[in-house]
C-alpha cells in the first residue's frame, strides 16, 4: 500500500521535472536572438572593454539599458556576421568611429537616455547642431565617473582651447583647482538659455554663488543690473576680480572724459586738479573704487554730489 502511494507521488513529480527541463532547454535556445552571439562571445576578444562594462551601471539587469537587453549588442548591433568574418573594427558591426554619422551614434545612446533630465534639450543644443556626438566626451568603457574621457573640465578643453587659455590667467575661477567645473555653469547636453547656461540669464547664474550681489538695492548700478559680463569675464582675466579692464579704465567706458566724472577725476591725486601737479589718479590704488567700493549697488542715502556707491 505504501509503495503504491510512493509511486503515485513520484509519477507527477517526474513529469513536472521533465517539463521544467524541457522549458529550460527551450529558453536557453531562444535566449539569444537570431544574428546575435551574446556577451560571452564578445568577451573572448574584447576582454578589457568587457571588464569595464561588467562593472558599470550599463551591465545592471534592473536598469534600462544593455544589461537588461542584449548587452554589448544593444549598442553595437548583432554580432554574428562580425564573428563569422573574423572581427575587426567596424566589420559588420556598429563601431563608434570618427567617420560614422554623429547623429547615428547619438541615436544609439538616446535609445535609453532620451528621457534623461539633463538631455531634454539635446536635439536643439549647439553641440548636436555642430555635429558633436556622445562618444566625443563619453566612453562606456572608461570606467570613470559619468564615463567621461577626461576630467570634468578637461573634456571640454579638448575643443575649447581659447577658454582653457583664459582659465590660466592670474584672475580665474578655481577651475584648474577642480573646485569649479564648466558643467557647474553650462549644460553640455543643451539648455533653453544662450550659451547652454543653467539659468535664464547670466546674472541669475552668477547669483547662485554670489548671492550677496543680488540686491535689491536702493541705488542700483545700471551695468550691474543689466549683465555681470559688462564688467567681468567669468573664464579668466589678467585684471583683478575677473574684470575685463583695470579700474579706472573700466569705469571710463561709461563715465567718459569731461565733467565731474571725467576720465581723470578731480582729486588731489589728479593732474587735473587746479594748481596741483601730482601723479594721475590712475596710478593710485583702486582709483574710483577708493571712494565707491559698493559698486554693485548701495542702500545708503544719495548725497548732494550724487556719488551714492560708498556704502
Amino acid at each position: 500500500m505504501q509503495k503504491k502511494h510512493l509511486v503515485s507521488l513520484f509519477i507527477p513529480l517526474f513529469f513536472l521535472l521533465a517539463s521544467v527541463s524541457l522549458s529550460w532547454g527551450s529558453e536557453q535556445t531562444v535566449g539569444i536572438k537570431e544574428g546575435y552571439v551574446g556577451a560571452e562571445t564578445c568577451q573572448g576578444c574584447h576582454e578589457t572593454q568587457y571588464a569595464t562594462y561588467a562593472k558599470s551601471v550599463h551591465a545592471k539587469k534592473h536598469v534600462k539599458g544593455p544589461g537588461s537587453a542584449d548587452a554589448c549588442e544593444t549598442c553595437h548591433g548583432p554580432g554574428a556576421k562580425h564573428v563569422e568574418k573574423g572581427g575587426g573594427r567596424g566589420v559588420e558591426i556598429f563601431a563608434f568611429n570618427k567617420n560614422v554619422d554623429p547623429k547615428a551614434k547619438a541615436a544609439k545612446c538616446l535609445a535609453c537616455h532620451d528621457e534623461t533630465k539633463t538631455a531634454a534639450f539635446w536635439s536643439q543644443s549647439k553641440h548636436n547642431i555642430e555635429g558633436v556626438s556622445c562618444d566625443n566626451c563619453h566612453s562606456p568603457h572608461t570606467g570613470t565617473k559619468n564615463f567621461l574621457k577626461a576630467g570634468r573640465s578637461e573634456v571640454c578643453f579638448q575643443c575649447h582651447k581659447d577658454i582653457q587659455a583664459m582659465t590660466r590667467k592670474q584672475s580665474h575661477h578655481p577651475i584648474r583647482e577642480d573646485k569649479v567645473a564648466c558643467v557647474d555653469c553650462h549644460n553640455p547636453h543643451g539648455e533653453l538659455a544662450d550659451k547652454m547656461l543653467k539659468a535664464d540669464s547670466v546674472n541669475e547664474l552668477c547669483y547662485k554663488c554670489h548671492a550677496e550681489k543680488r540686491g535689491p538695492y536702493l541705488n542700483e548700478h545700471p551695468p550691474v543690473e543689466e549683465n555681470c559680463l559688462n564688467c567681468h569675464n567669468p573664464h579668466g582675466s589678467n585684471h583683478d576680480r575677473l574684470l575685463i579692464q583695470r579700474v579706472p579704465v573700466l569705469c571710463e567706458q561709461c563715465h567718459e572724459t569731461g565733467g565731474s566724472m571725467g576720465g581723470q577725476p578731480f582729486t588731489i591725486f589728479s593732474t587735473n586738479a587746479p594748481g596741483v601737479v601730482l601723479p594721475s589718479s590712475h596710478m593710485v590704488g583702486r582709483a574710483c573704487l577708493n571712494c565707491h567700493p559698493a559698486i554693485h549697488g548701495s542702500n545708503g542715502l544719495k548725497p548732494a554730489n550724487g556719488c551714492y556707491f560708498r556704502e
